[in-house]
């Protein structure tokens, strides 16, 4: 355990994987960030034996009924010095926190994740750049600085792309699909607006969205959860089906590129890989997130081990769990939109559940209000099939008060 925060002792610097501790039950984690991913960490680690601190702006966060809140910015030196001394390890939720700030917090305690791959999946050009240099298929892709170089690489790039911020930005914010140079002007000056730091890509035609979480031990060790299909509503992940229903062969190509993505990036913890299924077999890596996903929520109730459990036991030096899936599963965003609702998944006569063979698992985050469009909690539906999952939601309604239906 780190010592109190008077007159604390630091842990010394590391600087070799070989030289990562194992860090037992009993340690204390410390997270960046204290929302629902916070939580679900936190929830979990408690479980295992681990305690929590969680460096965080908003008091009220969901991770305050598992963790100790630190109530300050992210970029608070006095307080990422608290946190340092309270913690044994340091994590972070998402990935939008600073990076500077992560730096810092590697001069005085242990950060396995580090901040050179947060730096790498922050700005997308960069992200791009480092996974074309792995060896990773990704669509084309250039920075461009005018409206003009917009429709040249527009018409480079067959006549349509995707303009993005290449900071920033999460379920479609920050972005715009052109289908035709004449929306380059419009589309660079908003983004522009934003950042003048842009980057445009190539659109890709696809027929699956996919995802697949790899974690990676400081000692090496790599570990694969089954890939997950993705469907969005609004750009905002709606459903993540598992097992996927592609081919044998392209799941098989997907878990692969995600373990190579691990072992080039040097990752410790979670890395997740989005990806493009192509018509013709291809996949094209989309985007990386180096923390637990919300397309990886179905390990909760349908993998041996969690994605939470995993990146725990990964940035603490354990050995990897099993990622064995032991139910299909259809994992289900729950908004503000559906918050009335929440109630009806405790039934325990549901005669349609029986009927299908379905088991509901609700999981709530706690957060102070109900927006719409605001991720407020998610259900994982167990079924003997993904047909007899899919059934149960059509013939449940689901989401009847919802909006975007």
């Amino acid at each position: 355990m780190r010592a109190p925060v008077d007159g604390c002792t630091l842990p010394e610097e590391r600087s070799s994987r070989a030289d990562a501790p194992v860090l037992a039950p009993g340690a204390t984690v410390g997270v960046l960030g204290g929302g629902q991913l916070g939580r679900m960490l936190a929830l979990d680690g408690v479980r295992m034996g681990y305690r929590f601190v969680a460096l965080e702006p908003a008091p009220d966060a969901p991770c305050r009924d598992v963790a100790a809140i630190i109530a300050a910015d992210y970029g608070d030196e006095e307080a990422a010095h608290r946190l340092a001394a309270h913690s044994d390890v340091i994590t972070y939720e998402f990935e939008n926190v600073s990076a500077e700030a992560v730096e810092r917090l590697e001069r005085e305690a242990y950060v396995p994740q580090g901040s050179r791959l947060l730096r790498l999946t922050q700005h997308r050009l960069r992200e791009k750049e480092a996974l074309s240099a792995a060896g990773v298929p990704v669509a084309p892709y250039a920075a461009v600085a005018s409206a003009a170089e917009v429709r040249q690489r527009l018409a480079a790039f067959g006549g349509m792309g995707v303009l993005k911020t290449a900071t920033g930005g999460y379920d479609g914010k920050g972005q715009r699909i052109l289908r035709h140079e004449d929306e380059a002007e419009d589309a660079y000056n908003a983004l522009a607006a934003l950042t003048p730091d842009l980057i445009l890509e190539a659109f890709i035609p696809f027929v699956h969205e996919l995802s697949v979480i790899a974690a990676r031990s400081p000692r090496g060790e790599i570990a694969a959860f089954p890939v997950a299909e993705n469907i969005h509503r609004h750009h905002i992940l709606h459903l993540s089906i598992v097992p996927a229903r592609i081919p044998a062969a392209v799941q098989a190509e997907a878990e692969r590129l995600a373990r190579r993505i691990a072992e080039a990036l040097d990752v410790v913890g979670l890395i997740a890989v989005e990806m493009f299924h192509t018509a013709d077999g291809r996949l094209i890596v989309n985007e990386l997130a180096p923390r637990p996903h919300n397309s990886g929520h179905y390990t909760m109730d349908a993998c041996r081990t969690s994605q939470f459990e995993q990146h725990l036991r990964a940035i603490c030096n354990l050995p990897l769990g099993d990622t064995a899936l032991q139910s299909p599963v259809v994992m289900a965003n729950l908004l503000g939109d559906h918050a009335a609702d929440m109630v009806q998944w405790f039934r325990a006569d549901d005669p349609a559940a029986k009927r299908y063979g379905v088991t509901p698992k609700l999981h709530w985050y706690g957060k102070s209000e109900a927006k719409l469009k605001r991720k407020m909690g998610h259900i994982n539906i167990l079924a003997p099939t993904i047909d007899a999952a899919l059934e149960w939601m059509k013939e449940t309604n689901m989401w009847r008060n919802a909006d975007n239906d």
